[in-house]
């Protein structure tokens, strides 16, 4: 019999496949426990509105991620820091500060997770900073570090 699975199950298959089980097995376990529903023409059409749906929202979302990247890639941001006589901050520039600047600078909100800083920037000068803004979409942006 073909079953549409609900959620994982182990031995058989992952969400949203369509697999083959055992009559017994389908009626008595996977139906029962609401693990799984019946392959018809019906269920198969809703499955896929369903993968339809979700590959419009993941085209979607590159395509929101591919104009951000637009709009704030290459941009100097100037952050105005406290700093002493070496050149050296009194505190740091964080992921925070750089995703404020940007919201600031181009109205692109950034959440502040996304900005990949391998470490706070502790001095003065120009430090070039990725924004990973989709698993395929990243912006460099330069973070320019002046004495307040």
């Amino acid at each position: 019999m073909k079953v549409i699975l609900k959620q994982n199950v182990n031995g058989l298959g992952k969400k949203g496949e369509i697999v083959e089980a055992a009559d017994g097995y389908a009626r008595n376990f996977l139906f029962a426990k609401g693990l799984a529903k019946e392959a018809n023409q019906g269920n198969l059409n809703n499955l896929q509105q369903k993968k339809k749906a979700k590959k419009n929202r993941k085209q979607r979302k590159l395509e929101e991620a591919k104009k951000k990247a637009e709009k704030i890639e290459d941009k100097v941001l100037e952050l105005s820091v406290k700093a002493g006589d070496n050149g050296r901050l009194f505190g740091s520039v964080t992921s925070n500060d750089v995703a404020d600047k940007v919201q600031e600078k181009t109205g692109v909100k950034i959440d502040k997770r996304k900005v990949q800083l391998s470490d706070n920037i502790k001095s003065l000068g120009t430090t070039k900073v990725d924004i990973k803004l989709h698993k395929d979409v990243t912006a460099t942006v330069k973070v320019k570090v002046v004495e307040a």
